[in-house]
């Protein structure tokens, strides 16, 4: 007679104890899904305008909201170019001032997520253009900077103010956000100089290796737990648009007069230039206005690069020093050493004519052979480049080798030290990082999204979570041992 026997299997308490089990490891498998999850990164926003001399340039940065020894860790998330000119050139209009800034503040709008757009700061810095206007007019750049106050207090960003930098604040910030991009500041390698080049300034700024004998030149940072004590001046009056100014207003005074016609004779224009000008367009704030017999003048090119050398020196008063050393003018300056990075107008020049890697030697050779070129063939070999941006290269070049040299006191043997940079990553060099980086100090961190459990509690939770399934097999098979040894003596 044939006896049937059941399946162990289909025994209720061996079928609990494996559902029991399942579920476990269904359980375990989801915490570990959610616990593993990459975090949502929330990140909060800030703009900044850079109002320089010639143009307005608007800056969106992002970083985390926890934030690392207190200092955001920032990076550009975009940038928008106003169109027309720095807000200085609205003196007379002030209104147009914040007008212009509408396209680029809309398209901050779109690339900001809204729901951030009430806590986003935004702060403008209006550099030596306007630092200029007020020298010249103070009441002014005071409507000036209303009008863009105004204008920007429209949006849903929280508007934090418009002011002028000082010329300190400047060169600072730049040195900050060259030494941020190279990672300098979070490592114990040494700093990278900074040098600045826009129309109406130009800044140095470095960590020096001797005592700051002028406390015009000092100031200290504290960024991520370390404090840095920097030399820093900005010469107004000596970015390159200004400097050409000066050079020419200083040719025109040498200039014989005469009641019909004025001739202007420039060895920093290519040979075959030759255009009309207006004692108007060489007259600045930074200098006793010219005064000639006639409102024009015959600007004619000669395309000689050591006498333009020599007329740019004289833009230089080096005749006194009262310290151990000084730049020019009078003002303190340590000894340069180490790495520098040069931007803004320094890199545009020098890129332009591809003069970035050589030696001084070679590069005052090179520049030599391209001042010497007519002025027929340069426009021929750069018809998109506008004519009065094309015909001025050779004299702000020289002027780049001239004031770094006989400025800044570089020689033939750290001349590759300067590295001229645009960019580092994705980021652009100048100061409007560095300002950001700084203001982050200032704005409260939130709480980062957590994982489930903190990684110990995890840890131990999928431990124990694994020896109890481990025990629930273990008790599972011992009742199917158990069932089966029975039901082998029922069956004898």
């Amino acid at each position: 007679m044939e006896v049937k026997v059941k399946n162990p299997w289909h025994r209720p308490v061996v079928i609990f104890l494996m559902a029991v089990v399942a579920v476990g490891i269904v359980i375990m498998v989801s915490i570990s899904v959610v616990q593993h999850k990459p975090l949502p990164q929330k990140y909060k926003y800030g703009i900044v305008l850079d109002a320089g001399s010639s143009h307005t340039s608007v800056f969106i940065y992002k970083w985390p909201a926890e934030k690392e020894n207190n200092t955001g860790m920032v990076q550009q998330h975009h940038t928008c170019n106003v169109k027309g000119k720095g807000i200085s050139s609205y003196f007379d209009k002030p209104h147009g001032a914040g007008a212009s800034l509408e396209e680029c503040m809309k398209e901050a709008k779109e690339k900001i997520p809204a729901h951030r757009h009430s806590e986003t700061p935004v702060y403008l810095g209006a550099t030596a253009g306007m630092r200029l206007l007020k020298m010249e007019d103070e009441m002014a750049s005071e409507k000036v900077l209303t009008s863009v106050a105004h204008s920007l207090k429209t949006y849903p960003f929280s508007y934090q103010g418009a002011r002028i930098l000082s010329g300190q604040e400047e060169g600072a910030f730049g040195w900050i956000t060259v030494n941020y991009l190279s990672e300098n500041l979070r490592k114990p390698a040494g700093t990278l100089g900074a040098l600045d080049l826009g129309g109406a300034s130009t800044q140095i700024t470095f960590v020096p290796q001797q005592i700051i004998e002028s406390s015009d030149n000092s100031i200290d940072f504290r960024l991520y737990g370390n404090d840095y004590h920097l030399y820093t001046h900005s010469f107004l009056c000596y970015g390159k648009d200004q400097a050409l100014k000066l050079a020419m207003a200083e040719k025109l005074r040498s200039t014989p007069d005469k009641t019909d016609a004025i001739l202007l004779r420039d060895p920093c224009f290519h040979p075959g230039y030759n255009t009309t000008k207006t004692l108007e367009s060489v007259n600045t704030p930074c200098m006793k206005p010219l005064k000639m017999p006639k409102e024009q003048f015959s600007h004619v090119g000669l395309g000689n690069w050591s006498q333009c050398q020599e007329s740019i020196r004289k833009v230089f008063n080096t005749s006194h020093c009262p310290y151990s050393g000084c730049s020019f003018n009078g003002v303190f300056q340590p000894t340069v050493e180490g790495k520098f990075g040069a931007f803004s107008a320094f890199f545009f020049v020098m890129d332009f004519l591809n003069l970035k890697n050589d030696s001084l030697d070679k590069t005052k050779q090179r520049l030599a052979m391209y001042c010497s070129t007519p002025w027929q063939k340069i426009v021929q070999d750069h018809p998109k480049v506008k004519e009065k941006y094309l015909s001025e290269y050779c004299f702000s070049a020289t002027y780049i080798l001239t004031l770094l040299e006989h400025g800044y006191n570089f020689t033939s043997d750290n001349w590759n030290d300067i590295k001229f940079i645009k960019k580092i990553g994705d980021s652009d060099a100048g100061w409007t990082l560095g300002y950001m980086l700084n203001l982050t100090n200032m704005i409260p961190a939130e709480d980062p999204d957590k994982p489930l459990m903190p990684h110990g509690g995890y840890v131990t939770f999928m431990i124990l979570f694994s020896l109890l399934i481990l025990v629930l097999i273990i008790m599972a098979y011992i009742y199917f041992r158990r069932f089966t040894k029975t039901a082998q003596k029922d069956i004898i």
